[in-house]
């Protein structure tokens, strides 16, 4: 099983665990990196940058049904073929949080549905992402790869 180094983001200690691993509590995010081609959909939010399309899970939703309403929200995206590809342990001081984490193919762009909260969005490829995106490190450098690749994976074997 492939390794992934551990990241920070402020205070917050990120550890990535591959599918098919599941957190043991609820999440209580969601991310989703969605692949059009080779270039992923990110989006301009407010406060943070650009970064893939995320989000709370809302206490009636699971966090597969969070995904593709961020995406929407955030990004105008409508998604297919989602896959879960593991989650984030974030962990600060005595408090640990995990966020589900998936894959999908963006098959239509919309009008954004949250103007207050995502100023755009682009396709960007993984040689553009470290100049562009909000925390880039080692860490999100090789998630954004293993999403890249379950994708390929996907297509080779006809998953799609």
């Amino acid at each position: 099983m492939k390794r992934f180094p551990t990241g920070q983001y402020g205070r917050q200690r990120l550890q990535f665990f591959p599918a098919p691993f599941r957190a043991p509590l609820r999440a209580f995010a969601g991310l989703v990196f969605p692949w059009d081609g080779n270039r992923v959909l990110i989006a301009d939010i407010e406060g943070r940058g650009w970064c893939i399309p995320s989000g709370r899970v809302e206490p009636d939703e699971t966090s597969l049904e969070a995904v593709k309403r961020e995406a929407l929200e955030e990004a105008g995206a409508h998604l297919a073929d989602i896959q879960y590809i593991g989650c984030y342990h974030i962990s600060e001081r005595r408090e640990v949080r995990w966020a589900d984490c998936f894959v999908a193919h963006v098959t239509e762009l919309v009008e954004i549905g949250r103007q207050d909260e995502s100023k755009g969005r682009k396709l960007a490829t993984l040689e553009e992402l470290p100049a562009i995106y909000h925390l880039w490190n080692p860490l999100t450098r090789m998630v954004f790869e293993h999403s890249y690749e379950i994708l390929q994976r996907q297509e080779r074997y006809g998953c799609r």
